[in-house]
């Protein structure tokens, strides 16, 4: 049977294709596909200096998407009044048949390194392993968290930093706040964490990372759920919370109640130009800033719990 989509198309200039399809894959709970247009040209000299890519989000046929598409629109609108120079197109919604794409995005998403010895192999290929390799095997399905992403490569520099050099404990437990596909609490488990809890408030994220970990032989070893931060009593020795800056500073008590006395808070999601907004957000809880790393428009921050 032929399943019914919707589809979300951004026409936007190449240089603006992350911040957008970051913004949709928010907005919409799902992943992207990025087209690049085709340029019209004889030579060189006619192709226009700002080549333009298509944003594409899918949704299920069935619901209102009207609130998400005016954000969408509101969220244009402004990036036109930021940057005049460039040229945004009005985003379009249609209706597609599922076989259209939900494959057409896997010929993006090739095996990737990240850090000293992460090796992240889509399901569908195969890559050569070196020496000292720590393989993450995944399929992030229409989760967010391939590895591809800023956000996510500073999440896991960090994490595999702070598990190397972290003298607090040999096993540490850890929470993955905003899991999506599993993948930082994949990599947690293979550079040594302990204990380690899952949590996203998307079930179909929850179930994604479930497949991922049985992918990777964790299904008996890491606790995934949608258990809201706010609900939980258990406390840990490091947290990572890869989600939208102004979330973080909403949940900023309840992320420094959860973490250990001396344990590591890393906070990824945040455009540079957020991030004051986050360090003030935290600046009045019991921690010690100790670093930002960025990548591109994007960066991580690590904290400690304990006096500055």
């Amino acid at each position: 049977m032929t399943e019914s989509w919707l589809e979300i198309a951004c026409d936007v200039p190449e240089e603006f294709s992350e911040t957008v399809a970051d913004f949709l894959t928010r907005l919409t709970g799902n992943g992207v596909c990025v087209d690049n247009l085709s340029v019209d040209a004889f030579s060189i000299s006619e192709i226009p200096a700002s080549v333009r890519v298509v944003i594409k989000a899918y949704l299920t046929a069935e619901n209102d998407y009207s609130p998400q598409m005016r954000e969408l629109e509101v969220f244009m609108v402004r990036l036109a009044l930021r940057f005049p120079e460039a040229s945004f197109s009005q985003p379009l919604l249609s209706a597609v048949a599922s076989e259209e794409w939900s494959s057409s995005w896997k010929v993006h998403f090739k095996p990737l390194r990240v850090g000293k010895h992460l090796l992240i192999v889509p399901t569908w290929e195969d890559a050569p392993e070196l020496p000292g390799d720590k393989v993450i095997r995944i399929d992030p399905g229409m989760a967010f968290g391939t590895g591809g992403h800023e956000t996510t490569r500073l999440c896991l520099k960090l994490l595999e930093s702070v598990l190397e050099n972290d003298p607090l404990l040999s096993v540490p437990s850890l929470l993955d706040l905003g899991t999506g596909s599993g993948i930082l609490a994949i990599a947690a488990n293979l550079l040594g964490a302990g204990r380690i809890l899952a949590l996203d408030i998307d079930p179909d994220a929850i179930q994604v990372a479930r497949e991922n970990l049985a992918l990777n032989d964790m299904s008996d070893t890491v606790e995934c759920g949608t258990l809201p931060l706010e609900s939980l009593t258990e406390n840990f020795d490091i947290i990572l919370a890869n989600i939208l800056a102004e979330e973080l500073v909403r949940l900023a008590p309840s992320l420094v109640e959860r973490l250990n006395h001396g344990g590591s808070l890393i906070l990824s999601g945040i455009l540079a130009e957020k991030e004051q907004l986050v360090r003030l957000g935290f600046a009045f809880h019991p921690l010690r800033y100790c670093r930002t790393v960025s990548d591109g428009e994007w960066v991580a921050m690590q904290y400690l719990k304990g006096p500055g």
